[in-house]
């Protein structure tokens, strides 16, 4: 007889029942043990945290400068703002030519700024009833300044630039401001001197301790310089055409850094 003609059986209700309880019950008991497991393991880390020890450590290197930066203003007021820049054009161009003049890169000469203002007329305090009914500012004229901001590399010449400039008449002669073109390089003679104190620190204290020092576990720090610009006023331009050359002292800048060093300790 064929076996694919043997009659289906069908299982008791009873049966399936059992069968159905039993899987529930497994599956209950599967979920409680991994339920005990996850619990066991957060109240039991496997690793203790280990114990640190933290240092900090002050640094600074102090370097001589190789730039100087120097920034000077011409400004120029007329009834016209097209007159008031033509006058403010006209001298700023001369002052860029001579500074350029003195082997100053094209890269080293950048305006800063360049502003109109309007320049008003306020009316006269009055009393009483003679005054005007409109008291509203009048525009006489405009104000046409640019901003300019040079960074000599010859520190030899900084005094011929400044002396150059005043002969210019131009105005707001701000510096020369001393500094390392690439601070970094500041910063990070800094920050070595810092961890390398820190280091010392840290080697001391675990000796003090009777511990040992493992691996670095965490690490901060801030850098910041504290340079010494010197800043040269110009008086009239009569006054400084008949001054001779400043003798301008270059100085040093001192850059400092903080460092935070966490050790583990064993």
């Amino acid at each position: 007889m064929n076996d694919d003609n043997r009659p289906f059986r069908i299982l008791p209700p009873k049966l399936i029942e059992y069968a159905a309880a039993a899987a529930l019950i497994l599956l209950a008991v599967f979920l409680a043990v991994e339920a005990v497991a996850t619990v066991s393991a957060m109240n039991h880390p496997t690793a203790e945290p280990a114990d640190t020890i933290t240092v900090t450590g002050d640094g600074q290197a102090t370097l001589p400068p190789d730039v100087a930066r120097v920034s000077f203003t011409v400004q120029n007021t007329a009834p016209a703002v097209s007159d008031a820049q033509t006058a403010t054009t006209k001298q700023a161009n001369a002052a860029i030519n001579f500074v350029k003049g003195q082997g100053i890169a094209d890269k080293d000469v950048k305006t800063l700024s360049y502003d109109i203002t309007p320049q008003y007329s306020y009316p006269s305090p009055c009393v009483g009833v003679a005054c005007p009914v409109d008291r509203t500012p009048k525009v006489i004229g405009y104000q046409v300044s640019e901003t300019i901001q040079v960074t000599e590399r010859d520190l030899v010449k900084v005094g011929d630039l400044l002396a150059g400039l005043g002969k210019l008449e131009v105005q707001n002669v701000s510096g020369p401001a001393f500094a390392l073109d690439d601070p970094t390089a500041g910063y990070d003679a800094a920050r070595a001197d810092a961890i390398t104190k820190a280091k010392a620190q840290a080697g001391l204290l675990a000796g003090q301790l009777g511990v040992s020092l493992g691996r670095i576990v965490n690490f901060s720090e801030s850098s910041g310089a504290a340079p010494y610009p010197l800043a040269y006023g110009m008086g009239a331009a009569e006054t400084v055409t008949k001054a001779p050359t400043p003798v301008v002292p270059t100085g040093e800048n001192t850059y400092t850094a903080s460092v935070s060093i966490t050790y583990e300790i064993h």
